[in-house]
């Protein structure tokens, strides 16, 4: 496992990618408080089974079951919007749907990293982080 990492949130979505593709359903990954917030959306939303906190030395280890064994991931495509180059954001109106409204999207407000549903309720735009469904 490499500790660093410039974009934490392209690292955890890439190695659920890769993940998916091999037909494996957890992944072990160096933890940070924006991988864990992220994860823990995609997981409220039902995109994930399950996201864990392991402590571990010397830094502690984040585990992310992608689907229950057996079963099929809900995860069909998943991609970074806003980059280190490039960074996207969106007014609160201007919040896209994703494939009509069957997807969604993570947006880091300043009310922590909600979805794109819940931003617009609370009439909260941001930074738009990722497109899933």
């Amino acid at each position: 496992m490499s500790i660093q990492s410039t974009d934490q949130i392209a690292d955890l979505l890439t190695r659920i990618r890769n993940n998916l593709m091999v037909g494996k359903n957890e992944v072990y990954l160096p933890t940070s408080k924006q991988k864990l917030a992220v994860a823990e959306a995609l997981k409220q939303a039902g995109y994930l089974a399950n996201v864990e906190l392991i402590d571990h030395s010397p830094r502690n280890v984040l585990h992310v079951t992608i689907a229950e064994e057996g079963k099929a991931a809900t995860i069909h495509e998943i991609e970074k919007v806003s980059k280190p180059g490039r960074r996207v954001y969106v007014a609160a109106s201007e919040i896209p749907k994703v494939k009509s409204g069957r997807g969604l999207v993570l947006i880091s407000t300043s009310k922590g990293i909600m979805t794109g549903r819940e931003a617009v309720k609370n009439r909260l735009g941001g930074e738009l982080l990722v497109k899933v469904w």
